[in-house]
């Protein structure tokens, strides 16, 4: 029996680490690509859709405004989705300066407002791309251009662009930000291997005659979330290899980790619950491969007690874990110009074990909170 679980383990050890070679490999096959300086000719429209965002919305509006693309091909549009603070007012003091604020106004009850909020702004647009963001991100002055720059040069109907967490004020919301990554890297990488399959919705763009083309978010808008990811495995079936993943530090955008256990759990679990639209079944197994060899992880922790065969097969696994993650940590951190926080990848490694097997027992299970709603 101890040898047929150190097996198994064993085997499950070979899965995640064929999984980071394939991640490893498709990060680096995505170059940092040139991208047009000037001579723009697209109409952009920047989409945000907003819940009780009066803490940080101004932030977000003024790096929008301060973008060095041409303004005259600029639209912001951005959706109040039943604020109760005072989101809407601080939207509309922008109208002088072209901010226009659409307000969602919902009889019925809905699961996924965001996705109606962000399907209501596209019917209002004017732009040829639409570029969707957060109302609590910030960016760079150079953000929309080389957004464009890719777009008009490479010619992607999709375009995934990079996100990064910023100004942590503690040890957990670094360790958050190290983990970020790995999520970031993995959408960069599925992209540069040739099978877009995850992207973040706080930095994307796609044209707006292919979100109808693929017929929006018919069929997913029955989940609170998936307005990136699940919108981005419907164009890449239609448009396989025409979705690009924007590797240039000037695309990337920054927004905030998490400041509690209880807000972090709940993000994840949002995350985890788009899982069940996935349309691709060989990423569904896969997924539940990995959470399998976390299983194992556990198992063999308190196996160890029992017999100390255990413990060695542990010890390997942990190791095995490290190397592999610090070989696709490495340059994406570099990218991102944080390689300090793989310091933290000792103690990171262990409790992400916990929080993702955790993740994958309760993810599609029931109701979570978000924005102060009841989702599923």
């Amino acid at each position: 029996m101890i040898a047929l679980l150190s097996i198994i383990s064993l085997l499950l050890t070979a899965l995640f680490l064929s999984v980071l070679i394939y991640l490893i490999i498709g990060w680096r096959a995505v170059k940092t690509p040139q991208i047009k300086l000037s001579g723009y000719s697209t109409k952009v429209t920047v989409l945000i859709a907003a819940r009780n965002e009066e803490e940080k919305i101004h932030l977000t509006i003024e790096d929008i405004l301060a973008q060095d693309y041409p303004k005259a091909l600029t639209e912001i549009i951005i959706v109040d989705d039943h604020s109760t603070d005072r989101t809407s007012a601080i939207i509309s003091s922008y109208a002088d300066r072209g901010v226009k604020l659409l307000q969602l106004k919902e009889d019925k009850p809905l699961n996924s407002y965001k996705k109606k909020a962000i399907a209501e702004a596209i019917k209002l647009s004017g732009g040829d791309l639409m570029v969707a963001t957060d109302a609590d991100c910030r960016m760079g002055r150079q953000w929309l251009s080389s957004i464009v720059g890719y777009f008009e040069l490479h010619n992607p109907v999709m375009i995934s662009s990079p996100v990064s967490y910023f100004e942590e004020k503690s040890l957990f919301e670094r360790m958050q930000a190290l983990e970020f990554y790995s999520l970031i890297a993995t959408g960069g990488a599925f992209i540069g291997n040739g099978h877009a399959s995850t992207c973040n919705g706080a930095n994307i763009a796609y044209r707006k005659d292919v979100f109808y083309e693929v017929g929006g978010f018919k069929g997913i808008d029955d989940l609170a979330s998936g307005d990136d990811e699940l919108l981005l495995q419907k164009v890449a079936v239609t448009y396989p290899g025409k979705i690009g993943f924007l590797k240039h530090y000037e695309a990337v955008v920054f927004t905030h980790a998490k400041p509690n256990l209880k807000e972090f759990m709940q993000q994840r679990r949002r995350w985890a619950s788009k899982s069940v639209k996935y349309k691709d079944k060989k990423i569904v197994a896969l997924v539940v491969g990995l959470w399998l060899f976390n299983v194992s992880v556990l198992l063999n922790f308190v196996a160890g007690f029992y017999d100390r065969t255990f413990f060695a097969v542990l010890g390997t696994q942990l190791l095995l874990m490290m190397l592999f993650e610090l070989m696709l940590l490495w340059p994406v951190t570099k990218f991102f110009r944080r390689q300090r926080l793989l310091q933290l990848i000792v103690i990171s490694i262990p409790l992400y074990v916990l929080y993702f097997v955790y993740i994958g027992m309760i993810g599609n299970k029931g109701k979570y909170l978000w924005k102060g709603r009841m989702v599923r």
